[in-house]
């Protein structure tokens, strides 16, 4: 395995590290992270004290929710999977999103179109700063930041798919209509209830399919006593979907 890779550690607890010549400290002891370079997927690594961890190799959500740096809010992976399934979208699907945040949206995106590419709008230079050195972490080739507020105009062309998640979402709609394919699909992403009016009275000009969609995800506790947990991230935004017909 080489410098700077991600791994995976399974134990008792999980750990996430890079590759590197530190010493990683755990409740379980410390790791020696340059003994990783003599490692293969599989193997096992000890702390000091002798606490044996399996060598995995991290999926992208592994990397994706513990190593990229968060600065505005993002859009989880449970908001963010719902666009695929219901769009629908090609591998290879040409996409716009803005504005970009911290660019959780726009990368998950990027990874699971793979064949295709997406450009992230984000007038904020710190947050499209952060944006790109997430994108290095991910080792992600398809997708493209611009510093640009998105209101301003959409240059891309025929695209299958334009996701928003900034104020005033309904100001582009019109001109992301005239960008998208016929059939292809606007996503914006709401926090409050009074946005989506705004958005779908614009919307009702241009789209079919229109639906708004919240998502709310509820772990159980499994034991003598199974019920739903008593905390944990229930709802977070709005999905709004409309098809261009």
């Amino acid at each position: 395995m080489k410098e700077n890779e991600f791994v995976l550690l399974i134990g008792r607890k999980n750990y996430l590290v890079r590759i590197s010549n530190e010493k990683f400290s755990t409740e379980y002891g410390i790791i020696d992270l340059s003994e990783l370079k003599k490692k293969k997927i599989g193997n096992k690594i000890k702390t000091h004290s002798g606490e044996e961890f399996i060598i995995s190799k991290p999926s992208f959500i592994d990397i994706l929710m513990k190593k990229c740096k968060r600065l505005p809010q993002i859009v989880t992976p449970k908001d963010a999977s719902l666009i695929l399934a219901y769009t629908g979208i090609p591998v290879d699907a040409k996409i716009v999103d803005a504005g970009a945040g911290s660019g959780f949206l726009a990368m998950f995106l990027a990874h699971y179109c793979n064949k295709g590419k997406v450009v992230t709008y984000e007038k904020n230079k710190d947050f499209a700063k952060n944006v790109k050195k997430n994108i290095e972490k991910l080792g992600l080739k398809n997708i493209q930041v611009k510093e640009k507020n998105i209101l301003e105009g959409i240059k891309e062309t025929n695209l299958d798919l334009i996701t928003l998640d900034m104020k005033n979402s309904e100001d582009i709609i019109e001109e992301a209509y005239k960008k998208l394919n016929l059939g292809a699909w606007l996503v914006i992403y709401s926090p409050y209830v009074e946005q989506i009016k705004k958005v779908i009275e614009k919307m009702n000009n241009h789209f079919a399919d229109i639906v708004t969609i919240e998502n709310v995800v509820r772990e159980w506790q499994i034991g003598d006593y199974t019920r739903p947990k008593s905390s944990g991230v229930m709802h977070t935004g709005f999905l709004t979907f409309g098809r261009k017909k």
